[in-house]
């Protein structure tokens, strides 16, 4: 490889390493050297493939494989960008994403794409130890760390449990502070997967279809009454479950 601006290293004669991996290391050099902080937007394959004068495949697969062990982020349509180092908290500790967020210093944003009043669907109502077809309330909101979208909401409130649910304003709050005060939590069930995700899903974490995601999906009560059912989706490249002393932990919302 050639060494325009410091990024790669000239091949040694006869040198059998793959240029993908002598790309990635390139890049990882400037990564760990701090040069290249989090957040900071990476080279374009196009870009690589002037720079280093290696294959736009060779350049791709840099790029994806650096992406898929966690180092960077690629925003679909925005670029590559070195990761934040991943958060995470306790998996049965059900606490705001916002709160979260606040502790590793960055900024929370919130983007609601549905708040609305529908009916029950037979899982739904299952879920809520409600009659199909009853009335639930649905929010659907996407999660930002410093601009980067972390998290998909997906929740159902039951609205005697929560009758306010609908008149909040989730760009400043969460659906965890308004629900934390208005049904105070007793109890707690996880169930927790690795998912490709839907084309939907995708597009409102800009995230490309080969990226898988992890997905949890919660329910939560106050008393013996079940309040919400959540799922909750981000790409595992962005946060990570980490076992301690017996328990799991992730980043995630009640």
């Amino acid at each position: 490889m050639k060494r325009t601006d410091g990024l790669g290293r000239q091949r040694a004669q006869g040198e059998t390493t793959p240029l993908y991996r002598g790309v990635k290391q390139a890049i990882l050099e400037r990564i760990h050297s701090g040069e290249w902080p989090p957040r900071h937007r990476v080279p374009s394959e196009n870009e690589l493939v002037a720079e280093l004068g290696v294959s736009k495949m060779t350049a791709n697969r840099a790029l994806r494989e650096l992406a898929s062990e966690g180092e960077l982020v690629r925003i679909q349509g925005v670029g590559s960008f070195v990761a934040e180092r991943k958060g995470y908290s306790a998996l049965f500790e059900v606490r705001s994403i916002a709160d979260e967020i606040a502790e590793r210093g960055h900024v929370h944003e919130a983007s609601v794409v549905v708040l609305a009043r529908e009916t029950a669907s037979p899982e739904v109502a299952d879920a809520l130890e409600i009659e199909i077809g009853a009335p639930v309330f649905h929010s659907l909101i996407v999660h930002s760390e410093n601009s980067v979208p972390v998290q998909v909401e997906d929740r159902f409130v039951r609205p005697d449990a929560a009758p306010a649910y609908l008149q909040q304003d989730f760009t400043t709050t969460t659906p965890n502070a308004y629900l934390t005060s208005a049904a105070p939590l007793s109890g707690s069930e996880h169930i927790v997967e690795a998912a490709m995700p839907q084309p939907w899903e995708c597009k409102l974490l800009t995230i490309l279809r080969t990226e898988p995601c992890l997905t949890i999906r919660r329910r939560t009560w106050s008393g013996s009454q079940v309040v919400s059912l959540a799922r909750l989706i981000y790409p595992s490249n962005r946060y990570r479950l980490e076992a301690r002393n017996g328990r799991i932990f992730e980043d995630q919302t009640r």
